[in-house]
């Protein structure tokens, strides 16, 4: 019997928890465990910095897509980017689209939570006036761009694929959410 015990004992010590390959993602999630790992150690870093991050996505949004700016009632008046780092309305506006692509990344550990929570983000942007579901995509390249300068050296290439990864998934989620709602705004059905 103690020579069974000591065999599992020793089983359990050269089983290292790193060497095992990570455990299955859920297949509905363009990430691997493991680029799920990487994502959400890497985010903590723009977390920390998530005001920062945010001002500068809606400052390069912005000059690339100077139409957007007339969506937004509270600071369609900022044109120079001056006016748009230092408005306490856009840091607001910003801070909260981060914490919403926070509670986006944080949730592909829960697939079911993530489609619920992302598609209904993206089914409340009916209620702006003027939006279209392609603005969300407008919104990727500015990601990433601010990702990087937030990260800086840390923005590997391994980072970058898994981040534009992860961002496609949450836009094309937030498209399908607006479209839902459009569907269930028309056959009489809305939830919100």
């Amino acid at each position: 019997m103690g020579c069974k015990l000591s065999q599992l004992a020793a089983s359990e010590l050269n089983n290292d928890p790193f060497e095992r390959p990570p455990p299955p993602s859920d297949p509905r999630s363009p990430l691997t465990a493991k680029q799920q790992y990487c994502m959400l150690a890497s985010w903590k870093g723009i977390f920390r910095q998530i005001e920062k991050t945010g001002i500068i996505l809606f400052v390069k949004l912005f000059q690339e897509n100077e139409d957007l700016l007339h969506l937004f009632e509270d600071f369609r008046h900022l044109r120079t980017i001056e006016a748009q780092v230092g408005s306490a309305e856009l840091a607001e506006h910003a801070t909260k689209v981060m914490h919403t692509l926070d509670e986006g990344i944080k949730g592909l550990n829960d697939m079911d939570a993530f489609f619920a929570y992302v598609r209904h983000v993206g089914g409340t942007h009916r209620q702006v006036p003027g939006f279209v579901p392609e603005n969300f995509m407008k919104i990727e390249q500015p990601f990433l761009e601010a990702a990087k300068m937030t990260l800086g050296d840390r923005y590997t290439p391994n980072i970058e694929n898994i981040y534009k990864i992860t961002i496609r998934f949450i836009l094309e989620n937030l498209v399908k959410g607006y479209e839902e709602a459009g569907k269930e705004k028309e056959n009489g059905t809305s939830q919100t």
